[in-house]
């Protein structure tokens, strides 16, 4: 039973956040065991509400832990509402039996926990799963076959797709998956000091061992003894190998017509899988809404907090208590500049306009006379290197990228200052025009917004693994939802990497664990018609209609 403190302080926070009030208390069943098909048990702990008539049941499976911050935005958050919660740790991580080999058995493992679900006694009837990030994998590998009581889910940031060579296009993300491994192979580490220490010099370790050859040696001495997975994402680079199958649910999805709420930031690293679920289920009518923010992926827990919670106490309350939803459109997504737009469906109808790079370096309406290139030079021995962006780590979302502009590696081209507001809002493109003597290359676009003082923020990236030696190619950039205000300017970069982002192209096409040597890339753009950036943009808001 809670104590007197805790209840007051979870009033206290409703009233901070403009939550509903709690409307009871509850009590934690601890480390309850949850068997699987294959003789492994699962540990749960089951917040129970005291209350005669109970909202729902909520389903939490994670390779996190049950602890704090999980106990207390999912667990006590929810059952103080009324609502029996289930937070399970997925197998092999925090005391569940089995090996946590991450994404494989979590459509087994989910499906058999549904099924132990049902046969709990305090079990209401119905549930609904919620979650984010790898609790987002895990409601998406129940809705490849949704068990009959599934009746909502609440994915933030949640992936139906983690193989490895999808990240960018075609391209391994490698400061996510390295950097995530290192984290979870040791986060179970009972020095919770020395795991502080590590995470505080993550970024810092990553980015060394990602320079180092072979990557395959450098990044296990990083991993140590953690991590037995990693040397096999990275010895699968092509997206159609079936080893990535069972890290791929999109094909399997086609059953689930259970109403989804997506929740999102415009710099977290999966907001266009994102978006893509909001397409897929939509088309398919199924109830379907979406919520994008100013957000990182790290900022769902601390920033975005007050929005995902109030509106995943409205989408449960809509679809397991019968409650009257506050909802008032599908689509909420944060223009910046301008603030929150309520629509109808995403992407919204824009107006479309065109900027051809220039000689000069300059960015303008009209094409340039044809014959005319820009060329760079891509050195792996001195990668590009990553600047914000959509990155797993404290160090993505939007920061100054001034000094990448001015990188010799890097073509810059800045438009004249904007006479008015300019709203872009959808998925930008570049096409480019372009060749390359060594085939082994790889392109990176970025748009940025300059601002009175020179200085400049990146606000949209693309990727391009194994760029065609020559030809027009299309890259399409992050979805955005942007102003660039009067006077501001727009300027475009392209580069041949973004590391460690993305795995850098050697230049050899060696195998990426083994490879040793390096080659440069000597890229030429084609400017002319051919090579120009289309932006969904205009001069006012879209439409809420």
């Amino acid at each position: 039973m809670s104590s007197r403190i805790s209840r007051l302080a979870r009033h206290t926070l409703s009233r901070v956040l403009d939550l509903p009030p709690p409307a009871c208390d509850f009590h934690v069943e601890k480390s309850l065991r949850v068997p699987m098909r294959d003789g492994v048990e699962l540990i749960a702990d089951h917040y129970a509400p005291q209350t005669a008539k109970p909202a729902g049941t909520l389903l939490v499976r994670g390779p996190y832990g049950r602890g704090y911050p999980f106990s207390a935005l999912f667990g006590s958050v929810y059952a103080a509402r009324g609502y029996h919660v289930v937070i399970q740790s997925v197998r092999g991580t925090f005391g569940s039996d089995g090996q946590f080999d991450p994404f494989v058995n979590e459509v087994a493992d989910g499906a058999d926990t549904a099924a132990w679900l049902r046969d709990q006694a305090w079990f209401t009837g119905t549930f609904a799963t919620m979650g984010l990030s790898y609790l987002g994998f895990t409601q998406w590998a129940l809705l490849t076959d949704p068990p009959p009581e599934l009746r909502a889910a609440v994915i933030t940031v949640g992936p139906d797709d983690v193989s490895g060579p999808r990240w960018g296009t075609g391209s391994f993300g490698l400061n996510d998956f390295l950097g995530w491994s290192d984290l979870v192979g040791r986060q179970e580490d009972p020095n919770r000091l020395r795991t502080l220490v590590r995470q505080a010099g993550a970024q810092r370790r990553v980015t060394k061992a990602s320079l180092e050859l072979p990557l395959g040696a450098a990044s296990r001495a990083l991993l140590g003894d953690g991590a037995p997975w990693f040397e096999s994402w990275l010895e699968h680079p092509d997206t159609d190998d079936p080893f990535w199958a069972k890290l791929y649910l999109r094909d399997l999805l086609d059953r689930a017509e259970v109403p989804v709420l997506l929740l999102s930031g415009w710099q977290d690293l999966f907001v266009e899988q994102t978006l893509e679920h909001y397409r897929m289920l939509t088309g398919r009518g199924v109830p379907t809404g979406l919520t994008v923010g100013p957000w990182t992926h790290g900022d769902m827990m601390t920033k975005a907090a007050p929005t995902v919670l109030r509106e995943s106490l409205d989408w449960l309350a809509t679809h397991l208590a019968d409650a009257a939803p506050q909802r008032r459109a599908a689509v909420r997504v944060h223009l910046a500049g301008h603030g929150w737009l309520e629509m109808a469906e995403w992407p919204p109808v824009m107006p479309t306009q065109v900027l051809h790079p220039q000689p000069g370096g300059r960015l303008a309406p009209a094409a340039p006379a044809a014959g005319e290139t820009a060329t760079f030079v891509y050195n792996p021995a001195d990668p590009t290197p990553t600047v914000g962006g959509r990155l797993l780590s404290p160090a993505g979302g939007y920061r100054d990228d001034t000094e990448l502009a001015r990188r010799a590696d890097v073509l810059t081209f800045t438009g004249a200052p904007l006479a008015a507001d300019l709203f872009v809002v959808g998925a930008p493109a570049l096409e480019v025009e372009h060749s390359c003597a060594n085939p082994h290359n790889d392109l990176f676009v970025r748009i940025s917004q300059v601002d009175r003082h020179g200085e400049s923020r990146n606000i949209s990236d693309g990727y391009l693994a194994s760029a065609p030696d020559s030809g027009t190619v299309r890259i399409e950039l992050d979805p955005v939802a942007w102003t660039f205000p009067k006077g501001s300017r727009i300027r475009v970069l392209i580069a041949g990497g973004s590391h460690p982002r993305f795995l850098r192209n050697l230049g050899t096409g060696e195998p990426v664990a083994e490879a040793t040597t390096y080659r440069t890339a000597r890229h030429t753009v084609h400017l002319g018609a051919a090579t120009r950036l289309v932006l969904p943009a205009g001069p006012r808001p879209p439409s809420a209609d």
